[in-house]
């Protein structure tokens, strides 16, 4: 199928050609002809799967057939979970809409910035808004926006939206919007809140399932090795000294684990930077470019980064602290091993997690062979307790935030 068979117009084919996409993957062969049907839409689809591509192609086409009027009303409203996915989704829009009569008026709303800007940019109107939740209700509560024309509502990511606390958001959101218009809803599961959150939101919708977990992709070579969790740096260092990365994405699990790893690697000489979801956006965009441009050799980072980043070329992640969900684990190595090339991803086994990477293991039916190190061999054995409350999703010496149990409720239902 190409996209040509799609039903999209010659000035969105000609920027699909431009930036590099030949043919239409799985889910948007899927999505597109629904979307354009104006059909609801609600579709599991794998990182990497090119989902957005799915959804903000027939906006376009939907927006480039009405003629748009001055001063511009809100038609398109996208829903995502985090400030560097709406950067990337409004950054799509801008590419595919370059050769259209009618370029939409795309405006990205986001924390952890200024709201002032984001109220000038929305002066005179827009006709597609790219917004995380909370901000969105801000600038409506400042009566910078209007949801009332709102026809297209998508939410990316819906189960990234219900597990980081969006839920009551989303709620009164919905209750600002028409009844009438299509909804589109994208997850990584079908989880049962997930499942209860479509049945709230959709109308008869068109079910679809591409998953493809990176698990399945020869592409990604996954690797875990044993290790004592002092020595977890001292190995990093050790790889990183051996293997000709460009670019390596680490993963752990605090916010101080970032500022610590990162500090330690670059007191051996080593150019790493930390990403965390409490630097300020500045910070975060600063790191991302400086990673994406191979400025930065290392980007450690907690799960902020394990969706909706596209970081093209990268042939590395290590897991230096596995994740809470295996959910997480697919979505984290699925940021090497993108659009056909080849990468491997990397698991830490400390003698405290090997419980719990069994569990990863089982969930996803992928068994690895324990690696060791020469001079890096683990002499620590798993203590009872530390075993016990790592398999379950918990930090010893450290109470459970309410992220975490959201992200432990989250783990349960898709286990149901």
């Amino acid at each position: 199928m190409s996209f040509q068979s799609l039903g999209l117009s010659e000035p969105l084919l000609r920027a699909v050609v431009e930036r590099g996409y030949q043919d239409p993957t799985a889910v948007q062969q899927a999505v597109i002809p629904e979307v354009l049907r104006h059909r609801d839409v609600w579709a599991r689809a794998s990182t990497g799967s090119g989902k957005t591509a799915a959804f903000v192609l027939p906006i376009l086409e939907a927006l480039s057939r009405r003629e748009l009027v001055v001063p511009r009303r809100v038609q398109a409203l996208i829903l995502v979970p985090t400030r560097e996915l709406a950067k990337q989704t409004t950054d799509e829009i801008a590419g595919f809409r370059r050769h259209l009569r009618q370029r939409p008026k795309t405006v990205v709303v986001l924390g952890g910035v200024s709201i002032n800007p984001q109220m000038m940019e929305l002066r005179g109107g827009a006709d597609i808004v790219v917004a995380t939740p909370g901000r969105l209700l801000d600038l409506v509560a400042n009566n910078a926006l209007s949801l009332g024309a709102v026809s297209q509502l998508v939410l990316d990511e819906a189960d990234r939206l219900l597990d980081t606390g969006f839920a009551d958001e989303l709620g009164r959101i919905v209750a600002l919007l028409p009844a009438a218009r299509q909804t589109l809803l994208f997850s990584a599961t079908f989880s049962p809140a997930v499942s209860r959150l479509a049945e709230q939101l959709l109308r008869e919708p068109v079910r679809i399932d591409v998953t493809e977990t990176p698990t399945e992709v020869p592409a990604i070579q996954q690797r875990a090795i044993e290790v004592d969790a002092p020595r977890r740096t001292q190995l990093l260092r050790h790889l990183l000294e051996h293997h000709d990365w460009e670019r390596v994405l680490v993963f752990v699990a605090t916010t101080h684990a970032t500022e610590h790893v990162s500090a330690k690697l670059q007191s051996a000489g080593i150019n790493a930077i930390a990403l965390h979801g409490k630097l300020s956006q500045g910070a975060r965009t600063r790191a991302l470019d400086l990673f994406r441009s191979s400025s930065v050799h290392v980007l450690v980072a907690t799960d902020l980064a394990s969706r909706g980043l596209d970081i093209t070329g990268l042939p590395a992640v290590v897991n230096y602290d596995l994740p809470r969900s295996p959910n997480d684990y697919v979505h984290r190595i699925g940021r090497t091993g993108r659009a056909g090339e080849s990468g491997v991803a990397i698991s830490f086994i400390t003698p405290d997690m090997k419980a719990h990477f069994a569990l990863i293991e089982k969930r996803h039916q992928h068994f690895l062979v324990r690696e060791r190190i020469a001079g890096f061999e683990p002499t620590q054995a798993a203590t009872p307790v530390q075993a016990t409350v790592q398999a379950t999703g918990g930090i010893k010496g450290r109470r459970k935030s309410k992220k975490d149990k959201l992200r432990e409720a989250a783990g349960r239902d898709d286990k149901d």
